[in-house]
């Protein structure tokens, strides 16, 4: 199956080069989707199996109990938002070349993603992880206006100099390691014990803030709102929802060292700090912001923070911060999409020019409703129970100041997003504009099913999560803590 997962995609954009059939593009992108959940799937049911290897792929790409999550999330995603693409595609005027580009860029940069969850050795994560990186730029810039091209840039720059630093922490961490000499992740957990806490402890700063770039943690998040804002709606999907996880991976996969080695009080209060920091940059912005698109990235923003506090409180607060990333991702790629249908209809990403989205189409208007309940955390969104969890969590800890501030950051959130949402949904619009919305742009952009139909399948998912968490689910994520 990860031979499935990895080879197909090459062998795919080896083929996309000499066609530049529109229908082609799109068939092999949703095929690729949905093998890869296939295949996920199918790593799920064995990745227990205590089978011999087999191939020289499976000693370095291996599903276990932690990225097995992380992979069923990223497929899921993925193929729904292949089926959103098939949309997005039919309704854009694009030179073979640019869609050929586009469509061969989305296979390489899944291919990386999965790259970088499977890896069984860190130095490889890393090449993986940095491989994200020259995959999505293109993908960033694809509408070639001035504002693509600069947030483009800024990503290749702020995530390159993160990748460094990232890089720079895994030779320290080689030097920790001393006659060991392997990277593998299951010979640093064996000899833990082993490796100088000094070098460790170094080595773990640079490499959470060099990932953390990649996961889009404050104050090392700059790239991340004007890339997902200026990418087209599908990207900022799998961007929000699949690459900040990938990144969150290998950060817990070097958090899980630092426990084995017995200092990870040093590791987790540094993860608080930037978690609480995202959160608040997150508030600070979206209180007051005029890009819709950007106030999503900025949610998301907030969301891996919350995260980051899951993670480093540990126990109960793992299992918060997991559930809390399928939720995320679940609920934000559906936002982004049904954002793009606004951008579609509208022609503007600016709060204060759109009104009366439920009057001019109601499918994207409530859709638009949906995502802000779920992605604020309001019943029956999962993000309810992942944040509920991690306020008991941390109040079983005594950690009643930071109780307290993550309360309040989440309030100035919840009214930011909320006042944005509902005057963009319910504010009145003139018959006239109204009318011609959807004489004009309706009519012209085809809003085809495959549309919405993601959107749907993925907010009921959530909500189905919302009030009973699957017991497959719940003994996924329970088998993922246990490992820490």
């Amino acid at each position: 199956m990860i031979e499935l997962i990895l080879i197909t995609p090459l062998i795919f954009c080896l083929i996309l080069l000499f066609t530049k059939s529109k229908k082609t593009n799109n068939i092999f992108v949703i095929i690729y989707a949905f093998l890869h959940l296939f295949a996920s799937i199918k790593l799920y049911i064995g990745h227990n199996s205590t089978n011999n290897l087999n191939t020289f792929l499976d000693f370095y790409f291996k599903a276990d109990n932690l990225n097995i999550l992380f992979l069923l999330t990223l497929s899921t995603i993925f193929a729904g938002i292949s089926i959103y693409n098939n949309g997005f595609i039919k309704n854009r005027e694009l030179q073979g070349s640019d869609l050929k580009y586009y469509s061969i860029t989305v296979l390489v940069f899944i291919f990386s993603m999965t790259g970088a969850i499977l890896s069984t050795n860190l130095a490889l994560s890393w090449v993986f992880i940095e491989a994200t990186t020259l995959a999505s730029a293109y993908l960033i810039y694809f509408n070639k206006t001035k504002h693509s091209i600069e947030a483009a840039w800024k990503y290749v720059f702020i995530c390159s100099v993160g990748i460094a630093l990232a890089f720079v922490g895994i030779i320290i961490l080689s030097i920790a390691t001393g006659k060991m000499d392997s990277l593998f992740y299951s010979d640093l957990y064996s000899n833990a014990s082993l490796i100088n806490p000094f070098w460790l402890k170094l080595s773990f700063v640079f490499i959470l803030i060099g990932i953390g770039t990649k996961m889009g943690l404050a104050p090392v998040h700059f790239w991340l709102p004007d890339a997902h804002s200026e990418a087209p709606a599908p990207i900022s999907a799998l961007l929000s929802a699949t690459l900040l996880n990938s990144a969150f991976l290998i950060i817990l996969r070097v958090l899980k060292l630092m426990n084995l080695a017995h200092i990870d009080h040093y590791a987790k209060v540094l993860m608080i700090i930037m978690g609480l920091l995202s959160i608040f940059v997150a508030a600070v912005f979206i209180y007051k912001i005029n890009n819709y698109k950007r106030m999503l990235a900025y949610s998301s923003i907030e969301n891996m923070g919350i995260m980051a506090i899951g993670a480093a409180v540990g126990g109960l607060g793992l299992y918060a911060s997991l559930l809390h990333m399928i939720g995320h991702s679940l609920i934000k790629s559906s936002f982004f999409l049904t954002a793009g249908n606004i951008l579609k209809i509208f022609k503007t990403k600016k709060i204060n020019e759109i009104s009366g989205i439920i009057e001019v189409d109601k499918k994207t208007g409530w859709l638009w409703i949906l995502c802000f309940a779920g992605i604020t955390g309001l019943p029956p969104s999962p993000l309810f129970i992942s944040e509920f969890l991690l306020l008991k969590s941390l109040i079983e800890k005594n950690h009643f100041i930071i109780t307290g501030i993550f309360l309040i950051l989440l309030t100035i959130i919840l009214y930011g997003i909320g006042k944005v949402i509902i005057n963009m949904s319910f504010d009145s619009i003139e018959t006239e504009v109204k009318t011609n919305f959807k004489d004009k742009y309706m009519a012209l952009n085809k809003m085809y099913k495959c549309l919405y139909i993601p959107q749907i399948i993925f907010i009921a998912v959530s909500i189905i999560i919302g009030i009973y968490i699957p017991p497959f689910l719940n003994e996924l994520i329970k088998n993922a803590v246990a490992g820490f």
